[in-house]
């Protein structure tokens, strides 16, 4: 027996689905992708004809996921991160797209990997920007800012596309527990990358260090407003 290193998978139509090569797996924030089922996922979208997508660390410390594909012309961004994290986990869904008329090839014949470019500003999805949301999401929003070197953090950013990494992970973690007195693990980062959804989990925490009892008195007492 040989073994080929391809990646497939046996339909319930009894068909054998090719998902890709297993020998270039990579290990994004602590997971363990293979790039071939991300590769035949994108190409499931009606405008891509083949797709290519390798882990890029083009600034020290911050990989990530880049997809390279071939069309008659350019997707849509936000249309092609949408097709995908529909099919699969927030850590699989590349951080940008790039369309190509042809792949670099190598002598031969094979996509030359190492030769693709790096993504440039129009290959990443644009989401519109919106204020932090509430004291929490405010507070966490104000150390994103300071760690990630950035002017503002709107509540549906992502840590790692803004240009977090492990070791920010780590620095994000001590430093929520020592300004905001809550207990927050590196998986909990990894799991709820977008402000909103992290704030909103520590928000849960704080609250489940009380009473039940101990809540319902808070929100039975009188507002400043309602007194007089």
């Amino acid at each position: 027996m040989y073994r080929v290193m391809d990646r497939v998978r046996r339909r319930v139509d009894g068909e054998i689905e090719y998902l890709g090569r297993t020998d270039f797996q990579v290990k994004i924030r602590g997971f363990r992708i293979e790039p071939g089922e991300i590769e035949a996922r994108l190409s499931e979208h009606a405008d891509v004809r083949e797709a290519v997508v390798v882990a890029r660390e083009d600034a020290p410390g911050e990989r990530r996921l880049v997809a390279y594909y071939l069309a008659d012309e350019p997707a849509s961004v936000e249309a092609l991160k949408a097709h995908l994290a529909e099919r699969l986990p927030e850590y699989m869904v590349p951080a940008a797209y790039v369309w190509m008329e042809a792949y670099p090839r190598t002598p031969n014949g094979k996509t030359d990997r190492r030769a693709l470019p790096a993504p440039g500003s129009d290959a990443f999805a644009a989401r519109g920007y919106e204020a932090p949301a509430g004291e929490t999401e405010e507070a966490v929003a104000a150390i994103w800012a300071d760690l990630l070197g950035v002017e503002r953090v709107g509540r549906h950013d992502n840590f790692f596309q803004l240009g977090g990494n492990s070791l920010l992970v780590t620095r994000l973690v001590f430093r929520i527990g020592r300004e905001m007195d809550v207990e927050l693990s590196v998986s909990d980062v990894f799991e709820k990358p977008e402000l909103s959804l992290l704030a909103q989990h520590l928000l849960d925490a704080q609250l489940a260090q009380f009473d039940p009892s101990q809540i319902q008195e808070l929100l039975a007492l009188p507002r400043a407003a309602d007194v007089g």
